[in-house]
């Protein structure tokens, strides 16, 4: 009896054996196995992080455009039907409106401050996403565990169950139940390993690799606990949200291309020079040399009215799109929260007690099956139960760890990395304000 009893932790530990690598090929070392390496994998290579650092490069070099004066024209003109050939060159330069390159130069470099937000905002809506990736693989990987792990221990229970009726004349029930349990894990083993390749596509999209490449199941990295502070959350939701930052940026730029179209009911000013040759008498020539202002006349003042209307109505939108983003982004960071705080409360309940108390009942379960004081069907309930409490404590896990990168990406912050800085500054970092 006692060597039956024992046989449960036994099945556990070689179903974990089984899953932790039994089954997988030598490790590649380039192909990214830890969460560390995954998300320095996609920060190399994603490609819609590129393109966005390109659109910042390129933002970055309307600045010089801005600020520099139109180009300067030059004329030459040489009178043929004279009596006397002549010819005349000129040169003329315009110069905007005073202010109108300053506003137009900060209106630039405000997009391309906006440009860099988007960038970043990029880089960590891809690092959310490689996260969440990750942590469903993970979940994969572990659901598949368990579930290997609980086939075993079915098989186990109907050896239980054909040792107990070695006298019978037929199939007893007890063994006909056994058999059914372990074709049904059988089936929700294949379907959890059918599962991978989908997964493995998902996370592949993230790194810029071909959907169907392998990947080996994830390696999980030491960690501590995070807890979240509401109030220091929020906070950092406002000052450090990318997004944000990008449409203050949006604002200030609207802004300057304001005073830009109040500057168009003023006149350009052009600067100029003419030199002239004519010639004179006796073989010999004249020069002349004349200099010159030039404006031009900004006369179509419904049209420059309306261009100044335009770009306040868009300067308008823009606060109103800021103030919408601010309230969604709080709406969402304040779900996400509960999400992550809830899923941490599960784990803590599976662990703590469900797990270890459904772990107990099989056990005892077992000893009175064979002692003949409860039937086959108090078994394999109390299996279907361990089964249930361990998927679902790798469920709320993974939700965890998804809910703890949507929040990083919100706040644009390491949320482990505040909370140490919060403890070294004597502040409490701990379950966040109800």
């Amino acid at each position: 009896m006692v060597q039956r009893m024992m046989f449960v932790p036994v099945v556990l530990i070689l179903g974990a054996a089984v899953v932790l690598g039994a089954d997988e090929s030598p490790a590649d070392a380039n192909v990214p196995q830890t969460l560390t390496e995954y998300l320095q994998y996609a920060a190399l290579h994603n490609a819609g992080l590129k393109a966005a650092f390109e659109d910042w490069k390129a933002a970055l070099e309307q600045i010089p455009q801005a600020k520099a004066l139109p180009d300067p024209k030059f004329t030459y003109d040489y009178f043929i039907e004279q009596i006397q050939n002549r010819q005349q060159v000129g040169l003329m330069q315009m110069f905007p409106w005073f202010g109108k390159i300053a506003a137009r130069t900060d209106a630039a470099a405000a997009a391309a401050n906006a440009a860099q937000r988007r960038y970043e905002a990029t880089r960590l809506q891809l690092l959310s996403d490689v996260k969440q990736a990750f942590y469903e693989y993970t979940y994969l990987g572990g659901a598949t565990g368990v579930a290997k792990e609980n086939l075993a221990l079915m098989q186990h229970f109907e050896e239980v169950a054909r040792t107990k009726h070695l006298t019978a004349t037929a199939t007893h029930p007890d063994i006909l139940r056994a058999q059914i349990e372990v074709a049904k894990m059988q089936n929700e083993l294949i379907t959890l390993e059918r599962s991978r390749s989908p997964t493995v596509a998902r996370l592949n999209a993230a790194l810029s690799r071909p959907a169907e490449a392998p990947l080996p199941w994830p390696r999980e990295e030491p960690g501590q606990p995070v807890k979240v502070n509401r109030d220091v959350l929020m906070a950092t939701l406002r000052e450090r949200n990318p997004e944000v930052q990008a449409m203050g940026f949006d604002i200030e730029r609207l802004d300057k291309e304001v005073a830009v179209a109040k500057r168009n009911f003023y006149p350009d000013v052009g600067v100029g020079a003419e030199w002239m040759q004519m010639p004179m008498g006796g073989g010999g020539s004249d020069n002349d040399v004349r200099v010159g202002v030039e404006l031009n006349l900004p006369i179509w003042r419904s049209s420059y009215r309306a261009g100044e209307l335009q770009a306040r109505a868009m300067a308008r939108r823009a606060r109103y799109e800021k103030k919408d983003l601010e309230n969604n982004l709080a709406a969402r960071t304040q779900r996400a929260l509960y999400e992550f705080e809830n899923s941490g409360r599960q784990v803590k309940l599976y662990d703590d007690a469900l797990i270890p108390r459904a772990q107990e009942l099989i056990g005892a379960s077992e000893a009175a099956y064979m002692a003949g004081t409860v039937d086959f069907l108090n078994l394999i309930s109390a299996q279907q139960a361990l089964l249930q409490f361990r998927l679902e404590r790798e469920r709320s896990w993974a939700d965890q760890q998804q809910r703890l990168a949507e929040l990083e990406m919100l706040v644009g912050a390491d949320l482990s990395q505040m909370a140490s800085n919060l403890k070294s500054d004597g502040q409490t970092a701990g379950e966040p304000t109800q």
